[in-house]
């Protein structure tokens, strides 16, 4: 007898806790800290977004509002994936002040 396909996995990933160091991420029982030094995609995402995590199978973690990513194993080790993305931060927008004339 051969057992049945296994199912979707039901295993959630789920955001505990946000600093201005990165988040924490439940993950099979494991709690796994995602630092923005190691991830700087993440450093401007609002919590909604960070919080609205999918875990589409047991190694692979996405974000849909953000459109990113991540392998479970590069979170654990990430010494094991060199940082590849050269994302910039955004610099803060200037307020556009009107000259004397255009007043």
């Amino acid at each position: 007898m051969e057992s049945a396909k296994r199912g979707k996995s039901t295993s959630r990933a789920e955001v505990t806790n946000v600093s201005e160091h990165g988040f924490w991420m439940l993950v099979d029982k494991r709690e796994l800290f995602v630092a923005f030094d190691h991830f700087p995609w993440f450093r401007n995402a609002n919590v909604v977004e960070l919080f609205h995590v999918e875990r589409p199978s047991d190694g692979h973690l996405h974000w849909p509002s953000l459109d990113i990513d991540l392998a479970v194993d590069s979170i654990e080790y990430p010494e094991k994936y060199p940082l590849v993305s050269h994302v910039r931060e955004r610099p803060p927008r200037r307020r556009r002040t009107r000259s004397r004339q255009e007043r």
